[in-house]
């Protein structure tokens, strides 16, 4: 058994992921025994073709490649990558991602030391090497119509500061999915990742489930990492679209009928009025006004490929 199973989804990116790879081989201590498990979902076959051979070339016995038919999205490809691991530990890790450090070996030993700890993150830098945001509230009605800055205002042990420079490891609602590091045990026992939801919010979810059975996310900020941001899915109406989509199953899943109903007349109020200066946003608002249901969901356009 391997002490970590490093889980990464290459889609149509696999210079990013081929880069993160050798990051993680570059900077991860030699007496850790880890595997990286890649997940293709259902990328080009130009693509697929590129990250194969590189991944031949390197020639790792602890490497496996795995090709989806099918774009399974985000929770979907990494259920489908953990299927073929054998670890103590994963580490769900974005290809658009460069360690800077040795994390997995940080975040384990964190894990480790604190028996509370669920779910285990590290402090993300941007393509410029400048602070990110590594940590998040839970996506609630409250967070929705209020806003982040409010609920840190009203109880900063709750809700901590999310721009703030930390130097220990502080307990937070959920760390990001660019960088998850869990204990498969407790991974497994809430039952992965749930995968209705194609991309977005799946982090904010699991956080959520292990926090049931006093498992805590916590960032871990000795661990460093560079994040690319977006390498995979380009800003569009369409993935605003899913955005949506998914808070809204999110909020009747963990809210019940009354959060979901709040959060979704707030939406319909606030894209009625934000479609009127930006048109491009109709769609979105019409999505939304139709309840913004999991069948409009790009999970549900995907086909099988033949190749």
């Amino acid at each position: 058994m391997y002490d970590i199973a490093v889980i990464l989804i290459n889609y149509n990116s696999s210079k990013y992921t081929i880069n993160c790879i050798k990051s993680v081989i570059e900077h991860t201590s030699t007496a850790l025994n880890y595997q990286i498990i890649i997940t293709d979902n259902c990328s080009q076959k130009e693509d697929y073709n590129i990250l194969k051979k590189e991944c031949d070339t390197l020639n790792l016995k602890n490497l496996t490649l795995v090709r989806n038919t099918i774009n399974t999205g985000f929770g979907g490809g990494n259920m489908i990558g953990i299927q073929h691991s054998n670890a103590k530990y994963y580490a769900f890790l974005n290809n658009d991602t460069l360690l800077k450090n040795d994390c997995l070996s940080i975040l384990k030993s964190a894990i480790e030391k604190n028996p509370e700890i669920g779910i285990a993150g590290a402090q993300a830098y941007n393509r410029e090497d400048n602070f990110m945001v590594s940590l998040d509230h839970y996506a609630s009605p409250a967070r929705e119509i209020f806003g982040r800055s409010f609920l840190e205002k009203i109880n900063t042990k709750r809700y901590p500061k999310r721009k703030r420079t930390y130097n220990e490891p502080v307990k937070v609602n959920f760390i990001p999915g660019s960088f998850m590091f869990v204990k498969a045990e407790d991974f497994n026992k809430v039952g992965g990742f749930d995968t209705n939801i194609f991309l977005y919010y799946e982090e904010t979810d699991l956080c959520k489930r292990l926090n049931h059975y006093n498992k805590y996310a916590y960032l871990i900020p000795d661990a460093e990492f560079l994040h690319y941001h977006g390498a995979s899915t380009e800003r569009s109406i369409t993935i605003k679209k899913e955005l949506k989509i998914s808070l809204l199953y999110i909020m009747r899943k963990h809210y019940g009928l009354a959060g979901y109903s709040v959060v979704l007349f707030y939406l319909i109020i606030k894209y009625f009025f934000s479609s009127i200066v930006k048109p491009k946003n109709w769609s979105l608002f019409f999505l939304i006004l139709k309840g913004g249901s999991l069948t409009a969901s790009l999970k549900q356009q995907q086909k099988i490929s033949s190749e």
